[in-house]
């Protein structure tokens, strides 16, 4: 059984494995069927679903076809257990509903006589749901910010290798490719400088989606800000796996040594590896498992960010600058819409993006891992899941 496993374990999915041909096929669907659901999302307004959906869902349990839970699972995301346990502190009503048993992220929450019906966060009844078209498409995402005077990485959307290249000829290398939809770094490629690398790296991101995402790959850190109400309310850091140099240890053994830190024994961190993704970014630093970084170094072990490979988070909200402050809640305004996670590179957050000219926004969720924010590696923990509930149920504040 465990053969079988590694057989079919795939590298490039890393954390978070997949089925690719479904992943593939429900993209595809997603883009032929958006004109569509974008005219029904028009014709039902979001305000309607806030008393058609607890109808459907309380029909559809009479009908034995779904059932409704009233405590979150341990097949419950921690997004949706750290929204659940915000409710509880506020006596919030909450349950959640699984169509089949299964199918989940669709909620009911009842605060003081009011209900709200929604799917995987709550929004404001007044929010406008323009926005929420094309916020998780990243091609669309960086043509209304490259009008609004955001800073996008420059490049483009292939669905051939005849497009990848022309994409890739006419940006400034290194490059970076990925799904044009998905998440949580799958079939992520970075550092590409070759025709030949950029022709292996649109293969594996083809494998997840019809279009690829090519463009520039920018300078530093991931992070990410997360807006409520259109207003900054928390800031992290992702970081790949990595180590810091003593001067004394060598890559592997502080791998080791990192490795006895207790946060790392799960269930939200895990452990560094010295795998083949480690010694190709070891390579590309001209380093090996047995150099000695200089004290304080920083040794990346890899350019995925999820916590499933080692990667970490540290709070940066006490330290970001004024100007990227300003940058996300433009975010906002251009989005309209009050629940935003925007995904950024930059090499220093404290520092202005304007003083930083590889820096720029890769990516927006609309439904933005708020967990991540409640649970860093380094930091100080945000409760972001308060100041959600904050503005969907004002009264429900606690001071």
């Amino acid at each position: 059984m465990q053969d079988t496993k590694k057989k079919n374990y795939c590298a490039d999915c890393g954390g978070a494995q997949v089925n690719h041909k479904l992943v593939y096929i429900s993209i595809w669907l997603s883009a032929m069927i958006e004109p569509w659901t974008n005219w029904m999302g028009r014709l039902i307004p979001e305000d309607k679903l806030e008393w058609l959906g607890p109808i459907l869902t309380k029909t559809l349990s009479l009908l034995y076809l779904g059932n409704f839970i009233y405590e979150p699972t341990k097949k419950d995301s921690l997004r949706a257990k750290v929204l659940w346990e915000e409710a509880k502190k506020r006596n919030i009503a909450m349950n959640e509903f699984l169509l089949f048993g299964i199918g989940r992220d669709i909620f009911t929450s009842k605060f003081k006589g009011e209900t709200r019906f929604f799917d995987v966060l709550p929004r404001t009844k007044d929010y406008n749901p323009k926005g929420l078209e094309w916020m998780d498409n990243k091609n669309e995402m960086k043509k209304h910010f490259k009008k609004a005077g955001i800073p996008v990485a420059e490049g483009g959307i292939a669905s051939s290798k005849k497009q990848a290249l022309k994409i890739f000829n006419s940006i400034n290398k290194p490059v970076i490719t990925k799904p044009n939809l998905g998440s949580r770094s799958r079939h992520t490629r970075t550092h590409i400088s070759t025709e030949e690398e950029l022709i292996k790296a649109y293969k594996s991101a083809h494998l997840l989606s019809p279009w690829v995402m090519i463009e520039e790959e920018l300078s530093g850190y991931v992070f990410r800000g997360t807006l409520i109400g259109k207003k900054f309310v928390a800031c992290l850091r992702r970081e790949p796996a990595y180590i810091i140099g003593d001067g004394v240890h060598t890559v592997k053994e502080l791998i080791d040594i990192e490795n006895k830190n207790p946060l790392r024994a799960g269930p939200i961190f895990h452990q560094l590896k010295l795998d083949d993704e480690a010694t190709l970014e070891l390579t590309n630093w001209g380093k090996t498992p047995d150099t000695i970084p200089k004290d304080k170094e920083i040794v990346t072990l890899g350019q995925k960010t999820s916590r499933a490979v080692g990667g970490g988070i540290t709070d940066m909200t006490d330290v970001i600058h004024p100007d990227n402050i300003a940058m996300l809640e433009k975010i906002a305004e251009v989005l309209d819409d009050p629940l935003i996670g925007v995904d950024f590179i930059m090499n220093d957050v404290s520092i202005s993006w304007k003083d930083q000219p590889r820096s720029g926004v890769i990516e927006c969720n609309s439904a933005p891992f708020i967990d991540l924010h409640h649970f860093p590696l380094v930091g100080t923990p945000r409760n972001v899941a308060g100041a959600l509930w904050d503005i969907i149920y004002p009264e429900s504040k606690i001071k």
